[in-house]
């Protein structure tokens, strides 16, 4: 099993501080009415990236964090699609377009916590967590539940900022933390977490360290 991060430094993502699960499902009620609007455009070449390494490997996909699901309709019809997330209010915009667009290659959208996914051992080909690495209170439980429902050679596919490591860039992230809490973000997120996650003995290693969406 492999994972690779679509994203970089400079990228843009979600994050703050310390997260909890009732926080993130408002602020993300919150959002979901303008989601699209606001984020639709910002995060489209990430998104892109995430669908094209997707469909590379192909068959049956769980999109985490599946928000309004804006990115379902830009998979191949032959993918077959889950997608979940801890909002109902962004849910329930999903339903409504996989509904209007006809999507039957979406098998279902369910309310789900990331880190305690409801699906036996490896049951998709490929996960796809857009921006919501850094959302999550415990990002590696997140990781962990990726790696337990992935199928034998498949890949989770990342799609996030990279916080900074060190220096004023660091500085600033932890300043800003308190205010994009509310907002159901974390900015301070390095790629050494990642590293380290990677390197436990779970079966999952690094298929490339940042696959460039900018």
């Amino acid at each position: 099993m492999m994972f690779a991060v679509v994203g970089g430094k400079d990228g843009s993502a979600l994050g703050a501080g310390e997260l909890d699960k009732d926080t993130i499902a408002k602020a993300y009620g919150r959002w979901a009415p303008v989601y699209d609007l606001v984020f639709g455009a910002v995060f489209d070449q990430g998104r892109r990236a995430a669908i094209a390494a997707a469909e590379r490997i192909g068959g049956r996909i769980l999109e985490v964090g599946v928000g309004t699901g804006i990115s379902l309709p830009d998979y191949d019809r032959k993918c077959r699609l889950f997608g979940v997330d801890i909002s109902e209010g962004m849910l329930r915009k999903a339903e409504e377009r996989v509904s209007e667009l006809g999507l039957s290659n979406v098998e279902g959208l369910a309310v789900m916590d990331a880190e305690n996914l409801s699906f036996p051992d490896a049951s998709f080909d490929v996960i796809v967590a857009q921006y919501v690495i850094t959302t999550v209170p415990n990002p590696e439980a997140a990781l962990n539940e990726f790696a337990r429902v992935l199928k034998p050679g498949g890949e989770i596919i990342l799609v996030s900022r990279v916080g900074a490591e060190a220096g004023l860039r660091r500085a600033i992230e932890h300043w800003f933390a308190p205010v994009t809490r509310p907002l159901g973000w974390r900015l301070e997120f390095p790629w050494s977490r990642y590293e380290n996650w990677a390197e436990r003995p779970h079966g999952v290693g690094r298929a490339s360290d940042r696959i460039g969406a900018g």
